[in-house]
């Protein structure tokens, strides 16, 4: 039934993404809802399982050879379409999950070398934003939000450095490594440019204010990290064990904005302390590794491919919904799967999940 409709499912995604453009319903500054009277309907959230519905169509198809053109460009453009229709509501934190399928792509032979192209052209992508503010205080070793992403940075970078030597010391992979820092750095320099660009021309004042927090950078508005200096207050009052259910001063008055949905996670640090933070990290990893088993263990394709798409939107909201609290990632709404209040975003993992468990219970019965 998911094969047969997969290509319905995900046409009329496009329609509603398309739609909620003209008729949508404007809230915090992007027209993402439908406002159907009593209740909003969020088209966004749909989008991320018939994405990963589609991709599995797609790549699971026998005529599909992975190494053409063709194939890759297809692959990207099906994560593209809906991408770039919620970028345009504007809606940049779903946009972000989408990035999350090229895990999907790599699982299914995309090889490594891009990722290493991505990461090269993050990093170049974040130096342009920190070197084209010139008036800045970037916090070395002083406080601020973008202490923990200096120091993420430098690992990243210095595992392609550690990557670049290792395969330097192989003669015959010398030239892999030229051509490959050659497409590197033509790529990030692409993208840095356009980086800044949509920096001053695109992004409007409060989305360049979020970054510049994310970034530590000096911002004219003294409100501008409220949220995130808010956040962690209420985390660090949580301590060991917590304040108790209903107990968190931070919380329970509403000095944290958007607690019930973005920030749901500084609920839980501050009612039930780290080892109830812990334990809901803990419980998301072991449903992450348990959709990946499920998808090993599938003799159908398009079961795989699914779930492995499954795991990367689950993955992907984990990272970013934390690392937002922490202060690691802009603030850019992103729900935690499951604690979020919002209807569209529980009807929308409540999808997800159930397509894969309806497929994973047919499994024996399929040939493909």
């Amino acid at each position: 039934f998911f094969i047969r409709t997969s290509v319905i499912q995900y046409i009329l995604t496009l329609l509603l993404l398309i739609a909620v453009l003209v008729i949508g319903k404007k809230i915090g500054g992007a027209r993402s809802w439908f406002d159907l009277g009593g209740f909003s309907l969020q088209p966004s959230e749909f989008a991320k399982p018939t994405t990963a519905l589609i991709l599995a169509w797609y790549l699971s198809r026998d005529a599909t050879k992975w190494l053409s053109i063709k194939v890759r460009l297809v692959s990207l453009l099906l994560i593209g379409l809906p991408a770039g229709l919620i970028l345009l509501q504007p809606d940049a934190g779903t946009v972000l999950i989408f990035a999350g399928f090229i895990f999907v792509l790599y699982r299914e032979g995309l090889s490594g070398n891009v990722l290493i192209i991505g990461f090269t052209v993050l990093l170049l992508s974040i130096a342009t934003i920190l070197i084209g503010v010139t008036s800045f205080h970037y916090p070395y070793f002083g406080v601020g939000s973008g202490i923990g992403l200096f120091w993420i940075i430098w690992l990243i970078g210095g595992a392609l450095v550690i990557y670049l030597f290792k395969e330097l010391s192989m003669p015959r992979r010398r030239k892999k490594v030229a051509v490959l820092s050659i497409i590197s750095l033509f790529a990030g320099l692409i993208m840095s440019v356009g980086l800044h660009t949509g920096m001053e021309k695109v992004l409007k004042p409060h989305q360049k204010e979020r970054i510049h927090v994310l970034f530590g950078i000096d911002v004219n508005n003294p409100d501008a990290d409220y949220n995130i200096r808010h956040a962690k207050a209420a985390i660090g009052s949580g301590g060991l064990m917590g304040k108790g259910w209903m107990h968190g001063p931070m919380t329970a008055y509403s000095f944290v904005p958007e607690q019930e949905t973005d920030f749901i996670f500084c609920t839980i640090g501050e009612e039930w302390g780290f080892l109830g933070s812990a334990f809901v990290i803990f419980l998301f990893t072991f449903l992450i590794l348990r959709v990946l088993i499920i998808a090993e263990r599938q003799r159908s394709k398009f079961t795989r491919i699914y779930a492995y798409g499954v795991a990367s939107i689950l993955f992907m909201h984990l990272l970013v919904n934390v690392g937002m609290v922490l202060g690691l990632a802009p603030v850019i709404g992103i729900p935690l799967p499951f604690f979020s209040y919002g209807g569209s975003s529980l009807i929308g993992f409540t999808f997800l999940i159930t397509v894969l468990i309806r497929l994973d219970g047919e499994r024996l019965s399929v040939l493909r």
